[in-house]
């Protein structure tokens, strides 16, 4: 049990605003304050005597696939956003031809 005299510090830090608030959504939803979580993980901290997941450098191998697997997302994204506007210019050139035949038959 705590006793009432006990001291407590604070922790400031800042934090970027998605983050925290995105976080805080994850807490609600099990239970906990922010202030329970950063507690929980300092205890775990020392408890495991580091962090209490594992953190590390991907080696190079690593880097190229994750680098890879990047350049190919960017030119899926490239060319579906090619495909996209290419389809934009065929409507708006149809809509313009029906615009067009609209206004000459009114002739």
């Amino acid at each position: 049990m705590r006793r009432q005299s006990e001291k407590t510090q604070m922790i400031h830090a800042r934090i970027d605003p998605r983050l925290k608030k995105s976080a805080e959504r994850v807490f609600r939803e099990i239970g906990i304050s922010t202030t329970e979580a950063i507690r929980l993980f300092l205890k775990q901290v020392e408890l495991h005597r580091g962090l209490p997941f594992p953190v590390s450098i991907p080696n190079e191998e690593t880097v190229a696939a994750m680098m890879e697997a990047n350049s190919r997302g960017a030119l899926r994204l490239a060319e579906v956003s090619k495909r996209v506007r290419e389809e934009s210019m065929r409507v708006n050139e149809e809509f313009a031809a029906i615009e067009r035949d609209r206004v000459g038959m009114g002739d």
